[in-house]
């Protein structure tokens, strides 16, 4: 039996951040929309990596992997500052969301963050990685080593069940 290598020497780490550190930073800003939280996502993100148990397998791609632990960290973060009061979403998300502007769309970037935050793991990934990334479902598919249907059949879970929200929240607003 082969032993894999241990957590990445100094040098490897230190261009995996230089490499990567960028993608964590803009992946946990784009989720949890301020500079510090994406600052302490960078940094647990980076610490995971450093404290990776030496009998974990070795990464294939590192790119994939820091995506991933942005997007879940970025998550864990926003979860954790959330109330227990149920936020909801707009209707349909266009494509980069996160990239629209102005006062009104700060205040439903903030409900979604929220919103997604509930979503169990798998799904606010997913939904992460199309709406916030931009990712097509091909792309989210290879990244997370899953079907492109089994993308689709999360996409469209989810969306429903933040749809439900936004109606919810629509209804008792009106």
């Amino acid at each position: 039996m082969r032993e894999q290598p241990p957590s990445p020497v100094p040098g490897e780490l230190e261009q995996a951040f230089q490499a990567h550190s960028g993608l964590v930073f803009r992946t946990a800003y784009r989720i949890t929309g301020n500079a510090a939280d994406a600052e302490d996502a960078l940094q647990t993100v980076f610490l995971r990596l450093v404290r990776r148990d030496s009998a974990a397998a070795a990464l294939e791609n590192h790119e994939s992997y820091l995506r991933r632990a942005a997007v879940n960290v970025a998550l864990d973060i926003v979860r954790s500052k959330q109330t227990a009061k149920s936020v909801p979403l707009e209707d349909a998300p266009p494509r980069n969301l996160m990239e629209s502007s102005g006062e009104s769309s700060r205040e439903m970037k903030d409900c979604l963050r929220r919103a997604v935050a509930q979503l169990n793991r798998r799904e606010a990934e997913v939904f992460t990685l199309r709406f916030f990334e931009g990712h097509s479902n091909p792309e989210i598919a290879r990244l997370l080593g899953i079907s492109q249907v089994h993308v689709a059949v999360i996409l469209h879970r989810s969306r429903r069940q933040l749809q439900k929200e936004v109606r919810s929240y629509m209804g008792g607003k009106s």
